[in-house]
């Protein structure tokens, strides 16, 4: 009986089913604000060093993954679409991770081997 309802008003069918509740809305509203303190408070308390970036970094990526799995709807989609947008954006941030370290290890040995020189 409902496969028959809908397929006399399939834009009815298909407007149902891609309505959300707006509390779910609301709770990842209220859950980006308190992430968004926990940022400020950081710098309020005054944190400094590696516990200061390492908890900013990961109120940055537990917002961005929030954005990402409601309000862009990642959450709601087949597997092999989460994949194809996330694997090469963490592939990417590994390259750039490793990078990262190779530049230190450049400038590093450059330091080393260029001033031995001087002296």
């Amino acid at each position: 009986m409902a496969h028959a309802e809908a397929q006399q008003h399939p834009v009815a069918a298909h407007a149902e089913g891609q309505q959300h509740p707006i509390g779910i809305y609301l709770k990842i509203w209220g859950l980006l604000f308190v992430l968004s303190t926990a940022s400020y408070l950081v710098d309020y308390f005054h944190f400094h060093g590696y516990l200061r970036w390492f908890l900013i970094i990961l109120f940055m990526l537990l917002k961005a993954g929030l954005i990402v799995a409601v309000f862009m709807h990642m959450l709601w989609e087949r597997l092999a679409m989460v994949y194809a947008i996330l694997v090469p954006t963490l592939l990417l941030m590994v390259l750039l991770g490793i990078g990262a370290l190779e530049a230190d290890y450049t400038f590093f040995t450059r330091g080393v081997f260029f001033l031995k020189g001087l002296f």
